[in-house]
């Protein structure tokens, strides 16, 4: 960057839940977030709530025409398009913050002389207020070139985050792994809550049994890696527990049951890595599985 970062006039094109919560971070870090725009009035009063000494502008050139850093924090699909519909000049630093979209999305900028790149935040958004008491020390997804990059890198240490430099082409598959301890997991929560709602139990009591067992599944792994913090029936190769399973599922929950033989297939591996299952044991479980799987589809 030409300028220090404290110099720096960072601009929001986008006013919705992401801006929501990396404005603020920015400001906390001494940031100097001058400007924004959204094209709805709902949004940009929360956000200018946020963050009163940003100014709310009436069009997203005038925000372009005011700063020297633009984060376009608008939907995934409009990111193209709003870019190529705003005129940009050499100074300008131009980020969006998609975790799936690849940086070309932002060519029509790059081919004006503005640097771009691509700053994701690893966390879930739902409630702004949330997402930014949780972005400490989160991992923040960055792509640019050169010493774009290492400015982006710096942007995401100034609010606490971890940077992790992507590799040009992977945006897709990083941004899929996020969702298996993102929305999936809470997919799989919701699994369970509905297995309790079943005996009586309100999604509240659900919730408050298991996540001891969520944090202390967290805690495990995070002390002795994936396998080494694996539990539960399918590691201990207790074939006897699974049947039990499987019947009271495909009983009454046929759809859970099939998502229950998908993942403890995947618990295999995990469970001969830890060295509580053995390979005969495993394969009678995956036989197991496999075969009730193909009854159960029949049926």
């Amino acid at each position: 960057m030409s300028m220090s970062q404290a110099s720096l006039r960072i601009g929001f094109i986008g006013a919705g839940r992401v801006a929501q919560t990396l404005a603020p971070a920015f400001a906390r870090a001494d940031l100097n977030v001058a400007a924004f725009y959204n094209r709805g009035p709902d949004a940009a009063q929360r956000l200018g709530s946020r963050i009163p000494s940003a100014r709310p502008l009436a069009g997203a050139q005038q925000v372009v025409d005011s700063c020297d850093m633009v984060f376009l924090t608008v939907s995934d699909d409009a990111i193209l398009p709003v870019c190529r519909g705003l005129r940009w000049k050499p100074h300008h630093r131009v980020v969006h913050c998609s975790g799936a979209t690849e940086l070309a999305a932002l060519d029509h900028a790059r081919s004006a002389g503005a640097a771009t790149g691509g700053f994701h935040p690893m966390q879930m958004f739902a409630n702004p207020d949330v997402a930014l008491e949780g972005l400490r020390g989160c991992t923040v997804g960055i792509e640019a070139e050169g010493d774009f990059r290492h400015d982006l890198e710096r942007l995401a240490t100034s609010i606490g985050c971890e940077p992790l430099a992507l590799p040009a082409g992977v945006r897709a598959l990083y941004h899929a792994s996020a969702y298996y301890v993102g929305p999936f997991l809470i997919s799989l929560l919701k699994e369970g809550v509905e297995l309790w709602r079943s005996f009586g139990a309100s999604e509240a009591d659900a919730l408050r049994a298991m996540m001891p067992l969520l944090r202390g599944t967290v805690a495990a792994v995070l002390d002795g890696g994936l396998a080494n913090g694996m539990g539960g029936c399918v590691a201990r190769g207790d074939v006897g527990t699974i049947v039990k399973h499987l019947r009271a599922l495909d009983e009454r929950f046929p759809a859970s049951g099939a998502l229950y033989r998908e993942l403890a297939l995947r618990n295999v591996p995990l469970g001969i890595e830890r060295g509580t299952l053995s390979a005969a044991r495993a394969a009678e479980i995956e036989q197991l599985l496999l075969r009730t799987r193909q009854t159960q589809a029949a049926s």
